[in-house]
């Protein structure tokens, strides 16, 4: 059937697969045809014919749509896309907001100037659109994720690289001195054969022993760091009891001061702690060491504990060497060593492992040093007492 003319206008207007919406210059609604009242849920014409065509648009962008319509028919009407860059939004009849696309067209008549909305409901676009940018901000941060920790591996890589070869730097440094020991006292071991040259022979076999537990202490260290780095120091808290565990290693330490040097030891309050014993231990045993190290002949070193309220605040003063401003902010870090040090053995590790042992324990170390005069270390660990 060949329809031309008027009816072919309205069955082309009728079954269009798109809404269509005729509008007058005052913003009436003239025409809608039965797919616009579809999409906007309406159940016949007379529901929208003569309403101000505001009517399918929200609340919220009502006012603005009006200025927006007379700017339109006032300057120079033409067919375009309506809000182009824009999210644009329709109402149905119940409320409920959808996204739209619409294209304006302009014809006039004799009865005046309409213009004609085409729209399109394009919810399902949006989902598809919406559900593709997630995808893709998911894809952008699993991206970013496995670029993390590629460089994270990288990063770490990097740090084992630079900790062997800082360590065969070390070794080849530290090592020299008591291996050379060991081997000048074993050679003049073999020249005292006399019953008369055993204390001269007794010299020689301490001083073997000396070298070999430096170089023990050296590996020691490096495989805590090791350890450390990997995650492998697993912290057993324990009930023990500071003040006799202090006092015990008090005792050991006493056998490697200097000249006049003396270690006196203070507590106050309870004497039941929970912490690793193991860990104490070695906390102490190297900042005490270090303090005999580092001052001189004829100075006292001082240690003191407090465990009061459920606070454990362990101090290890010296008046020895001190330590610059400089180095102060480096002193934890793996190797360094501070610049008045540097002729005194030691690998630098030793108070990196003392801070990861005190962090490991969920406690803080800080310090007060003045160049020349000494340093104190200051531990405080919480909740410790039972």
């Amino acid at each position: 059937m060949n329809l031309t003319g008027r009816q072919g206008f309205e069955a082309l207007f009728n079954n269009a697969a798109i809404g269509i919406i005729t509008v007058d210059v005052k913003g009436d609604i003239v025409l809608v045809n039965q797919f616009a009242l579809k999409q906007f849920g309406y159940n016949n014409v007379d529901e929208l014919i003569g309403k101000k065509i505001e009517i399918l648009i929200p609340q919220r962008y009502k006012e603005k749509h009006v200025e927006h319509r007379d700017r339109y028919y006032g300057h120079n009407p033409h067919s375009r896309p309506m809000g182009t860059g824009m999210d644009l939004f329709a109402i149905k009849k119940d409320g409920t907001e959808f996204p739209v696309e619409v294209s304006l067209s302009v014809y006039n008549t004799l009865d005046g100037m309409f213009s004609i909305a085409f729209v399109s409901d394009i919810t399902i676009r949006k989902k598809s659109e919406s559900a593709l940018i997630q995808l893709n901000a998911d894809l952008e941060e699993k991206v970013k994720e496995r670029t993390q920790s590629l460089e994270e591996a990288l990063e770490k890589e990097k740090e084992l690289n630079e900790l062997k070869s800082r360590f065969v730097s070390m070794a080849s440094h530290e090592f020299r001195t008591p291996l050379s020991t060991v081997l000048s006292s074993t050679y003049l071991l073999a020249q005292y054969a006399k019953t008369e040259d055993q204390p001269k022979r007794e010299k020689h076999i301490q001083r073997i022993v000396s070298s070999v537990n430096l170089l023990t202490d050296i590996l020691n260290d490096f495989l805590s760091v090791g350890k450390i780095e990997e995650g492998k120091i697993q912290v057993r808290f324990t009930e023990i009891d500071i003040k006799e565990t202090i006092s015990a290693l008090v005792t050991e330490l006493k056998t490697i001061v200097k000249p006049g040097q003396d270690i006196i030891y203070e507590h106050s309050g309870a004497n039941k702690v929970l912490l690793d014993l193991a860990l104490v231990k070695h906390i102490v045993l190297n900042l005490v060491s270090n303090a005999i190290k580092f001052s001189p002949e004829n100075s006292p070193v001082y240690i003191s504990t407090v465990n009061e309220d459920n606070t454990l605040l362990l101090s290890i003063k010296d008046k020895g060497l001190g330590i610059s401003p400089e180095d102060q902010q480096h002193l934890f870090e793996r190797f360094f060593r501070g610049a008045n040090v540097t002729n005194i053995q030691g690998t630098g590790l030793g108070l990196h492992i003392v801070a990861k042992y005190v962090e490991l324990m969920n406690g803080t170390i800080t310090f007060n040093s003045t160049l020349g005069e000494g340093t104190e270390f200051i531990i405080k660990v919480d909740k410790t007492q039972k």
